[in-house]
Order: structure tokens, then sequence, then C-alpha cells
């Protein structure tokens, strides 16, 4: 129980960083409170949805609700972040906000509370963390244009959206009664579609799947398109070099 209330806490801080954070820079400001609404509202509809149980219905199998809640919004939203280039919100900061999945050590210590399954919770868990402190270096690099900057980014955004994806995939597969279970490991990971943990898969794990596909369009734009302004003399913002 204690476990469960401190990731509450965790889970909403970092809902809230997002929503201010994953929104577009440069626009009007009307724009960037629809979008900082709009993220808003995605999570607390995931908590509505995770409170009354409604991934864990008996009214679809094992795993359903959880993959669309998953992959839905990344497939709708994927066209517009390429698009957009991540809604031109600055690659710096769609590499630091995955310094928050350092609370995916939370799986860690559901599994040491005998609540997820070793296999599913130490790819989770341990996945998670590597990416968000790792994400403070690429962010750096990124930041000071050090040599390899892209490969690097390129190279740790692979890794990221790797683990999430390994986490759902061995997260349905370790679910008890799920259609495609191929890890029998007891408990099972049904912890994860209660509150608050079904929060990851319902608002974290897409938020961050867009985040990172925001990443790989702007690393696949031209090489000016990419930089971000930075400041001159007089705090005036220079544009790159072209």
């Amino acid at each position: 129980m204690f476990l469960d209330i401190v990731g509450t806490v965790g889970l909403c801080a970092l809902a809230a960083v997002l929503a201010v954070t994953l929104v577009p820079f440069g626009e009007h400001r009307a724009m960037r409170m629809r979008m900082t609404l709009g993220i808003s509202a995605w999570f607390i509809i995931a908590v509505v949805l995770g409170v009354t149980g409604a991934f864990a219905s008996p009214a679809l199998p094992v795993g359903v609700a959880v993959g669309i809640a998953v992959f839905l919004p990344v497939l709708v939203g994927a066209p517009i972040v390429v698009r957009t280039q991540g809604h031109r919100v600055p690659l710096t900061t769609l590499v630091l906000v995955n310094a928050g999945r350092i609370l995916g050590a939370a799986f860690l210590l559901l599994h040491a509370a005998g609540r997820l399954p070793a296999t599913f919770a130490n790819s989770a868990g341990w996945g998670d963390v590597a990416t968000g402190v790792l994400a403070l270096p690429v962010a750096w690099a990124i930041q000071r244009r050090a040599a390899g900057w892209r490969w690097i980014t390129g190279a740790w955004n692979v890794l990221g959206m790797a683990d999430l994806l390994a986490a759902v995939t061995l997260g349905v597969g370790s679910a008890p009664g799920s259609m495609v279970r191929f890890i029998y490991e007891a408990p099972g990971s049904g912890a994860i579609v209660t509150f608050p943990w079904v929060l990851v898969p319902a608002f974290f794990v897409p938020l961050y799947l867009l985040a990172h596909i925001g990443v790989f369009a702007q690393l696949a734009a031209p090489a000016h398109a990419g930089d971000e302004p930075r400041l001159g003399h007089g705090g005036v913002q220079q544009l790159p070099a072209r």
C-alpha cells in the first residue's frame, strides 16, 4: 500500500512536468495552453479508467485494453509528430524529459515485494533507469554539439524506444490469462493493470514513444534544421549558421 501511494504521487508529479514541458515552443500562448490541457486531459482519462479497473475488465481479453491504450495514441500521433518534428519542442527537451523514467525503479521494488515477475520487472525497471540516467549526458552532448552527438543521440533513442517496446511485450507476455503469454513466472504481471501502475502503459509509455519519434524526426532533418537557437551577447537569440 505504501508503495502504491508513493507511486501515485511520483507518477502524478511526472505527468504534471510532462504536460508543461512537452508543448510547442515559440507558439501562441493559446496554442501552448491547449496542448497542456490536452495532455492533462489524457492523463485524467487514464486515471479514471485505471481507478475504475477498465484495463482489467473481463469484457476484453487480457492485454487488449493495455495494447489499445499504448498503440492507438502512437498510431494517431506519430504522423503529426513526424510532420512537425516533435511540435518544435527543442531536441534537448525531448531527451531530458526521459530523465523522469528513473521512476521505473518502482518495477524493481514491485518485484522485491512479490508483485511482479523477475523477467518483466528487471527488463522494464533497469531499462527505464538506464534510459533516464543516460538522458542527462546525451542532452549535454546535444547542447554542446559534442563530436558525434547525432550518433550518440540516435543510439540512445533506439535504446529508449526498445526498452518501452520490450516492456509492453514482456508485460503482456507474462500476464495471467493472456492469449500470447510466453513467460510463466509467478506472480505474473497482473499488478501492471492496477492503479496507479496502469498509468505507465496507459499514459507514460505512449507519450514517451511519441517523444522518441520526435527525436528521430529531428535527427533525420537537415543538420541546420535540428540546431537550436543559442543566446548571443545581451541574451539575443542567434540563428544557427547555414
